[in-house]
């Protein structure tokens, strides 16, 4: 069904791999094309519970295919627009999930393949990985990518690595919040199991209603409508049957019927 990407299900986790390796996984046309296809196909997909992005290879992504950006050279404005905007959405289908995402990040993750990384919800990195906003390098801006890195790093960090391009090793990546957790290489797949086990006993809705709750909260001021807002949302997730399920079971001690 799809020429660049790959789905791998296992249970209730569905794998996202990019897979173009004899170019890093760089993205063109199709690529971003596809995963925006992907994505929305495992939103839609009520046994999916969790979903990794990953990249097949030695690298997660290298960003953009230099033969797409050389034919991007030659677009009109309007040519230009209208591929910029299929990336921008591409991002914005995997950013905004119904279910927890993480990206698995090893090797190089340089321009979009940093952003990729911001767009997941959580990252993990294997400590060989590399990572930059390296466009001015081309005269061009990280701005497709610039809500999901700036959302990770903050306006000030951004300042910096916007105009540097320079490389961000996985430690100053933890550092400054663009990833969760860095492991060694081996450890990498280890690590993820881990934080999927934790993610499956959650319930389904309430993860989906925690994540609109952070873009509803986050940046606003702390004042009356605000704290009516957030009583509203748990009086809401507070009567669904799946809070119901949940709270019975915690007082029956046994599972509740999400729980894999």
């Amino acid at each position: 069904m799809y020429e660049t990407i790959e789905i791998e299900r296992v249970g209730a986790v569905a794998t996202l791999w990019m897979n173009r390796p004899a170019v890093l996984n760089a993205f063109d046309e199709k690529l971003i094309a596809e995963m925006a296809q992907a994505c929305a196909e495992l939103d839609a997909d009520a046994n999916v519970r969790v979903v990794i992005l990953g990249g097949r290879g030695k690298h997660f992504s290298a960003g953009a295919d230099l033969n797409w950006m050389k034919r991007a050279a030659q677009f009109t404005y309007e040519q230009n627009l209208e591929d910029a905007r299929k990336f921008a959405d591409m991002l914005r289908t995997l950013s905004s999930l119904s279910k927890p995402t993480i990206a698995r990040v090893h090797g190089a993750a340089l321009g979009g393949g940093t952003g990729l990384t911001a767009a997941c919800d959580m990252a993990i990195a294997s400590s060989d990985a590399v990572f930059s906003t390296s466009e001015v390098k081309f005269g061009i801006i990280p701005s497709a990518i610039s809500p999901y890195v700036l959302r990770a790093i903050g306006p000030r960090h951004a300042l910096r690595y916007f105009q540097s391009a320079e490389q961000i090793t996985a430690q100053r990546a933890l550092a400054i919040g663009l990833i969760s957790e860095v492991v060694e290489p081996a450890e990498l797949d280890a690590c993820l199991s881990k934080l999927v086990a934790a993610l499956l006993q959650g319930g389904p809705l309430a993860q989906h209603a925690a994540k609109n709750l952070i873009g509803a909260v986050s940046g606003q001021p702390i004042d009356e409508k605000l704290s009516a807002e957030t009583a509203e949302r748990i009086a809401r997730q507070r009567a669904t049957d799946e809070a119901k399920d949940g709270i019975s079971a915690f007082l029956d001690k046994r599972s509740p019927a999400w729980r894999i």
